[in-house]
């Protein structure tokens, strides 16, 4: 018993500095979590801009998700096992997903991940989210009796569909791209539907207008 009656000084000397970090860890997991929240709810309000055709609400929206999802990036740095929780990569995800959706939109060239500051596997999940965001603005296209632009927004689609399957690699280090592959793949197939549909009908009622008698009503 008397070997013994010195472990709590011991215990307590050797958990001080474990309890601490413990503590560190759990403050910037609060502060990340929060700036990661504000990050995805940034970035919804900029692809919502886009489709809208706000150019100064996309750019104000964007610069508040790369302004909260630094945030988060700093306060997790010192902590990448909380880091590697799962909650920032969806932030990255989602901001590359608005940036590269205005991109893709406006006609203007992608940005990298090291240029917007994200890991690798949220890019590629940003870029996948990004072309299926472009069939809502495809379809804006075509309604409004824009079908070159719409083939062209496809098109992009389909580029981007090219790339995806051909980077085969676990889902550990791709963040589930595969799945999200799968979820683009079934929207590029409906809005090629879509688009070969309208511009059929178009085609047709072309040749009709061509092919009808002067003064025919």
């Amino acid at each position: 018993m008397g070997l013994e009656a010195g472990r709590g000084d011991e215990l307590a000397r050797l958990a001080q500095p474990l309890l601490a970090g413990l503590d560190a860890a759990q403050r910037a997991r609060e502060q990340g979590l929060t700036a990661c929240r504000r990050t995805i709810r940034a970035c919804g309000l900029a692809i919502r801009a886009v489709h809208r055709g706000e150019p100064d609400a996309v750019v104000r929206r964007t610069a508040e998700a790369e302004e909260a999802l630094r945030e988060a990036q700093e306060a997790l740095r010192p902590h990448p096992r909380v880091a590697h929780a799962g909650f920032l990569h969806d932030a990255e995800k989602e901001y590359a997903e608005a940036i590269l959706t205005a991109a893709l939109v406006d006609g203007r060239p992608l940005a990298g991940a090291e240029e917007i500051g994200v890991g690798t596997a949220a890019w590629f999940g940003g870029l996948a989210e990004a072309a299926s965001e472009l069939r809502r603005h495809l379809l804006d296209r075509v309604r409004a009796g824009e079908l070159e632009r719409g083939e062209e927004l496809l098109g992009a689609m389909e580029d981007v569909y090219d790339l995806l399957v051909t980077v085969d690699y676990p889902d550990a280090l791709t963040g589930g791209l595969r799945r999200i592959t799968d979820a683009l793949r079934a929207v590029l197939e409906r809005s090629r539907a879509d688009v070969t549909t309208t511009v059929m009908q178009a085609r047709l009622q072309a040749a009709l207008e061509a092919h009808r008698p002067e003064g025919a009503t």
